[in-house]
Formats: C-alpha cells, sequence, structure tokens
C-alpha cells in the first residue's frame, strides 16, 4: 500500500482547518455532544483529575474554549490553557464567548510550543480522529504532561453490527486494517461529512501502547451509556472511550 505523501497530508489538513474556519460560528452546535461539549464526560475527566491535585492543564484542540471554560470553573486554582490551529476557533472563545485571549496559543498538536513536563495535565478531545498521524500528537501531549494524560475519542472496534466489530478487530490484529481503509478511501485514508469534516478511522486503542508505556496506571471509561454484556467492554461496546493514564512523580 501506498505510503501518505506530504502533499497529501498538508492538502487534508488544510480541507479540515478549512472547515472548521467556515463552521467556527456554529462549531458549540454542531458538535454539542462531542468530547468538551458532554457535561457527563467533563465531570467524570474532572473527578479522575482531583486524584492527582493538578496545577497546570493544557487542552490540545481547544476549539471555542468549551474545555478550558469548564475545567477554570470546576477548578478554580487551577492554571488551564488551550492549543488551537485554527484562528477562527479562537476568535469565538475571545470574542463572542469573553475568554482571555492569553489563555489560548495559535499551534498543531504535532509540534507543542512547551518544554517538557511542563503541564500537570494534557487532555484532547475528539481531537485525534481528525489527524493523519495521531501517535505524533499522543508523542507530545506525553512529552509536556507530568502527571496525567486524558484521551477522549472515537473507538472504531465498537462501532458498527457485533459482526462487524469483531471482523475490524481482527483485521488489526492480523494488520490488514489499513490496507482495507486505504480502499475503503479510495487512497485518501478519511472519509468527509457535512458534521464531522475530515475524519480518519481512530480508535483510542491505536495510542494504548504509547500511553501505558508512559503512564503507572491508565484507566479505560466508556463514553456511550451502555450495559456491559461481555468483559471485552468497551474495547467492542463502545464507540467512544475515555482514556485516563496517570504517571507518579516524586
Amino acid at each position: 500500500m501506498p505510503r501518505e505523501v506530504k502533499g497529501d497530508v498538508e492538502e487534508a489538513v488544510r480541507i479540515q482547518r478549512k472547515y472548521y474556519a467556515d463552521t467556527a460560528s456554529n462549531y458549540d452546535t454542531m458538535h454539542a455532544r462531542e468530547g468538551d461539549g458532554d457535561p457527563t464526560i467533563l465531570k467524570l475527566v474532572t473527578s479522575l483529575l482531583h486524584t492527582v491535585e493538578p496545577v497546570t492543564l493544557l487542552d490540545v484542540g481547544s476549539g471555542t474554549g468549551r474545555g478550558v471554560r469548564q475545567f477554570a470553573t470546576a477548578m478554580p486554582r487551577l492554571s488551564v490553557r488551550g492549543v488551537e490551529p485554527v484562528s477562527a476557533l479562537i476568535e469565538q472563545a475571545v470574542r463572542h464567548k469573553g475568554m482571555a485571549p492569553g489563555s489560548f496559543i495559535q499551534a498543531s498538536g504535532e509540534a507543542l510550543p512547551f518544554r517538557d513536563a511542563s503541564f500537570d495535565v494534557v487532555c484532547s478531545f475528539a481531537l485525534l480522529h481528525h489527524v493523519s498521524r495521531p501517535s505524533v500528537v499522543v508523542r507530545e501531549m506525553l512529552r509536556v504532561a507530568r502527571k496525567a494524560v486524558v484521551i477522549v475519542d472515537s473507538n472504531r472496534f465498537g462501532q458498527g453490527r457485533p459482526a462487524v466489530r469483531m471482523v475490524k478487530l481482527l483485521l488489526y490484529k492480523l494488520r490488514l486494517w489499513n490496507a482495507v481503509n486505504f480502499v475503503k478511501t479510495r487512497g485518501k485514508g478519511y472519509l468527509m461529512t457535512e458534521g464531522d469534516g475530515l475524519a480518519y478511522s481512530y480508535s483510542v486503542y491505536d495510542s494504548f501502547e504509547l500511553v501505558s508505556a508512559w503512564a503507572n496506571r491508565v484507566i479505560m471509561i466508556p463514553v456511550d451509556a451502555t450495559k456491559p454484556k461481555s468483559w471485552l467492554h468497551p474495547l467492542l461496546t463502545s464507540g467512544g472511550v475515555i482514556v485516563c493514564a496517570l504517571r507518579e512523580t516524586q
């Protein structure tokens, strides 16, 4: 299977950022229950973060600042910053929501402009299925984190009919998923939808090895409100998963 060339990646990034720039004014409505727009998810994450007693937090791919505002409100002593590559989304946060301009930095998650271990907590909400190389972003998140990394994102293995879910997992284990996805997307590697823009096939389990190598403890919580029916929960039962990686520090 041909590798994704630099020009293809840059074109995909351009398409996705244009989509968010064009829909910035409607971002919160269009993504009302996604990631940092879901109050239940934010409450769960906040509860977990209390255990590490953070002082600083970085939200990677902060959008219009929903997560930045929620964490700052729930944990008043917490210093929260957001990184967002699309200026139109930052403008929504600053001009239309009255958030402090200094709370945001326009930058990419693939090259975070911070030193190692700069933040107690680093998190991302529904970001990684929009990037062609999620492992690069995850490595950057782990690099600048000191106590915890939180990823809230999609899980391809928990989507579709039960038989389809098992087939996807089998193809992934046999290292055939990328080839199948290449054919499915006609060589682009991504699909376009009106509600989500440009999206890649991604599961938080794709990043599990990286995260578990960094952390002392990894907690996996299903996003979908489904009752566990097998010991494979949430791998094959939830279309979205919260990953909370905790690292003990001296």
